[in-house]
Order: structure tokens, then sequence, then C-alpha cells
């Protein structure tokens, strides 16, 4: 792995994502990156692939783009040319980040799929559940000024790609809408290990927030 144009990366991201939302920022990345080298030792990849998709999935995530999905593989295409990045590297990196997204599940025929995106997803996907995942969702909302609970309003099991994208409700759907539902979706077994224990703690916390609104002391 080109350790120097790993640290160029990082200093590109961090730039890029500097004025980024919390939940979204180059600490998000920072994690997932930590996450991937950690559950790819586990597994037979190319290092530099997942180092720099881990890197480079969220630099310009299409929610604070107005949906637009093409700028992130466009800004991170940018970058690789620019670093006489392998093309082969290149192409493969761009599909990671064009399809690893959870709302990409809500689309039926083929997706590109590698032994390397599989890693970079899961190391995502953790950083969306467990603490730090609660902590990003409600994050979020508040971004969004979503309410972060409406009884009367329940969570929609049945949305396409855009009303998922487009979905203004409140934060605690999006746990039953999405979150809960990772632990099922890993790739990997280092990825299924870490996830059923963080899968865990949301449901606790979940059983608790319940308690406490309904004035359970």
């Amino acid at each position: 792995m080109n350790i120097e144009l790993i640290e160029k990366t990082k200093n590109f991201v961090k730039s890029e994502l500097i004025h980024a939302e919390g939940g979204h920022d180059w600490f998000h990345t920072e994690r997932v990156f930590n996450n991937a080298l950690h559950i790819a030792k586990q597994e037979n990849v190319n290092l530099e692939v997942v180092a720099l998709a881990s890197l480079l999935h969220d630099i310009a995530d299409s929610k604070f783009h107005e949906g637009d999905e093409t700028i992130g593989p466009k800004k991170a295409s940018t970058f690789l040319i620019k670093n006489n990045v392998d093309s082969v590297v290149i192409e493969h990196v761009i599909n990671i980040i064009k399809n690893m997204s959870f709302k990409n599940t809500f689309e039926k025929g083929f997706q590109f799929t590698s032994k390397e995106m599989e890693v970079v997803q899961d190391a995502d996907r953790l950083d969306a559940i467990g603490a730090i995942g609660i902590a990003r969702c409600f994050n979020y909302g508040g971004f969004k000024n979503r309410a972060i609970y409406n009884p009367e309003i329940k969570p929609n099991f049945n949305m396409s790609k855009d009303e998922y994208k487009n979905s203004k409700a409140p934060t605690i759907n999006h746990f039953y809408e999405k979150l809960l539902l990772l632990k099922d979706q890993m790739n990997t077994k280092t990825g299924m290990q870490i996830a059923s224990d963080r899968h865990n703690y949301m449901e606790e916390f979940l059983t608790r927030f319940y308690s406490e609104w309904n004035g359970k002391l």
C-alpha cells in the first residue's frame, strides 16, 4: 500500500469535509477507514483499494448535494487521476463509492460487488449502528430539524429509493427503516460479530427511550 498516497488522500478529505455535518465529517471517514483496515486483516483483499475507497466514500455525500449522486465519484476520480493512481484501481474505487450506499438496496437488478466493497461497506455500516450510530442519527435529525419521535408517524418498510432519499420522518423511524436492518446485511464474519453487539445496544436504547417517553421513571 502506497503510504504517501494514503496520507495525501487523508489530507484531501480533511480539507474537503472541514465544514461537514458532524455525522458525515472527517471523523466519520477516519472511523470507517480504521474499521475497514481492521476487517481487511481477515479478508483476502487489495488493501490500497480498501483504504482509498473508505477514505473517499463520503467525499461528497449526495444528501448534502441536493440528491446528486455523481458529485462524489467525480471528485474522487479527479483526485486519484491527479495523483497518478493506476486506472484499474481508480475504476474499482469509484465502483465501490457508487454502489456501497444503503439506499442502493432499494434498487433491483445488477449492482457492482467485490470483496473490497464488502469490507468497506461493512466498515461504513458499523459506524451507522451502536453508540456512534445513535449519536450520528440524532445529529443528522437535528441538522434537518426533524422531530425526534412522533407515535402517529409509523416507519415505512416499503419505500422506494427516492422515497428513502426524500424522507422527512422522525429520527426514531430511521432505526426501523435502516439501522436495525444492518446487522443482517453484513458481508464479512468480522463485520457480523461487531454488528451483533452494536445492534443489541441499539435495541436496549430503544427500550429505554420508549420507557422514558411514556413516563416510566
